[in-house]
C-alpha cells in the first residue's frame, strides 16, 4: 500500500495531470543553486553552453556536468548545431515553479 495520494493535483493546475515520480526527479535535478541559475538563464529561451558559462560565471566543465544531470532527469533538452550545443527547458511548468518562489529571483 502506497503512502502517497497518486491523485494529488495542485489547485492552480501548475503540476496537474503529471506523474509524481517525474515531478520528484525534476525537483531533485533542480535542487542545486547552480542549476537554478542555469534555469534562469534558460528562462529567456534556448541558449548555448558558452552563453550559460558567461551568464553563470563558472567553468564550461562544471556547467556541462550540471546540464547533464538536468538532461538525464528530463528537465532540459539539447540540440547540436555545428560545434555548439544549445539547451532549452522541456516543460515551462519547471520555469514557472522556479519563478513562483519568492526566495529565488531570476532577474
Amino acid at each position: 500500500m502506497s503512502h502517497f495520494n497518486t491523485n494529488c493535483k495542485f489547485e492552480n493546475g501548475l503540476l496537474a495531470d503529471t506523474k509524481l515520480e517525474s515531478i520528484s526527479r525534476a525537483l531533485k535535478a533542480i535542487s542545486h543553486p547552480l542549476r537554478l541559475q542555469i534555469l534562469c538563464t534558460l528562462g529567456a529561451g534556448e541558449v548555448n553552453v558558452q552563453q550559460i558559462v558567461t551568464s553563470v560565471g563558472t567553468t564550461q566543465s562544471n556547467i556541462s556536468q550540471h546540464l547533464s544531470v538536468m538532461r538525464s532527469k528530463g528537465v532540459v533538452r539539447s540540440r547540436k548545431e555545428a560545434n555548439r550545443v544549445y539547451y532549452h527547458i522541456i516543460d515551462e511548468a519547471i520555469l514557472r515553479l522556479v519563478g513562483s518562489s519568492s526566495a529565488f529571483d531570476c532577474d
